[in-house]
């Protein structure tokens, strides 16, 4: 017991104090400025300098319009001579972050609602009746199957499909080959080049492709996915024209064919008509192309709050202006109370 009383009275009335030792010597001396000047070196160096950690780091945030421009001709024996234009190619006319532009296309043109053979497969091909069921329908198929087993072309027989016809055949796919500085007549001439022209943000879809490492060609056959990358690295100690968005372009579609059961992009539209008699029509689109989406990232640096604040003359104003005094709620109602 009265071990723990003298500890414990040692612990209230006892006061210690570090003592500091002063050694007069060169070398210990030389050693301990060396250290501090390469602690101070890092600190200024790596810290502030190269690393910007007197910074403040926010994300970008962005909102995208798109528009495609120019026209192209096709000559096929189905549709004979077409010009097509923005209207034609561009689906939907409006995307939010995207832009699709159609490069191929299957149409099954005067489609009524009928009878009619299935596109022959595995599941649809047939010698007689016994081998259609009635009422059946697939993942796969176009319509209703109505137990019948007709001629589809030649000597190949299908089950026989109440949908519109005539059903799509599509087995063979045909194959047919801005900154404050820049100014309305730059982007009339400016095309997109990663080295002459950086900045124009007019591009030509071959390019985009090319420089993803793919070929045009093949992807404007099956279409695909392409993503439109614009990194901003904005270092806000520096003049606001320094702040310059940087291009680069990517496949985002699987291309593996080994590991993907569909590969490309394509969709299907109608467009819906009727004739003199009343009778509905329409022509079944299956559009295959490039869909484009604009992906937005990157990074701003300011100068960290403690220099605003306290480093500059109007240190007073900024502090208003970014803190709110607010009273305390409790305390106001006590005060008010005691008032009465």
């Amino acid at each position: 017991m009265a071990r723990c009383c003298s500890v414990l009275a040692a612990f209230l009335f006892e006061y210690d104090t570090p003592r500091i030792v002063l050694i007069r010597s060169r070398k210990v001396g030389l050693m301990n400025r060396a250290v501090q000047l390469l602690i101070l070196a890092y600190v200024i160096g790596w810290v502030f300098v190269w690393e910007r950690g007197y910074q403040e780091v926010d994300s970008v945030v962005s909102s995208i319009t798109t528009k495609a421009k120019g026209v192209t001709t096709t000559n096929t024996s189905q549709l004979g001579f077409r010009i097509w234009d923005v209207a034609d190619y561009v689906i939907p006319a409006q995307e939010e972050n995207s832009i699709f532009i159609m490069t191929n296309l299957i149409v099954t043109m005067n489609q009524t609602q009928g009878f009619c053979p299935e596109v022959p497969d595995s599941t649809s091909t047939c010698e007689s009746d016994a081998n259609c069921s009635a009422g059946s329908t697939g993942t796969h198929s176009n319509g209703v199957a109505t137990g019948r087993c007709v001629p589809f072309q030649g000597t190949v027989k299908t089950c026989e499909v109440a949908a519109w016809c005539p059903v799509e055949y599509d087995a063979e796919v045909p194959r047919r080959n801005i900154l404050p500085n820049i100014t309305t007549s730059y982007l009339k001439s400016c095309i997109y080049d990663a080295v002459t022209d950086p900045f124009c943000p007019i591009f030509r879809l071959g390019k985009i492709v090319a420089d993803a490492g793919h070929s045009f060609q093949d992807m404007a056959i099956e279409g695909g996915i392409m993503g439109i990358q614009i990194r901003w690295d904005c270092n806000l100690d520096r003049a606001a024209s320094h702040c310059l968005p940087r291009y680069s372009f990517r496949r985002l579609d699987t291309r593996d064919l080994d590991h993907n059961v569909s590969p490309g992009y394509n969709f299907r539209f109608a467009k819906y008509y009727k004739d003199l008699a009343g009778t509905e029509h329409r022509t079944l689109i299956k559009a295959y192309g490039i869909r484009f989406d604009v992906i937005v990232f990157g990074k701003a640096t300011v100068l960290c709050d403690i220099i605003v604040l306290y480093c500059t003359k109007k240190r007073y104003y900024y502090r208003e202006k970014k803190y709110k005094y607010v009273e305390d709620y409790e305390q106001g109602i006590s005060d008010s109370e005691m008032d009465r």
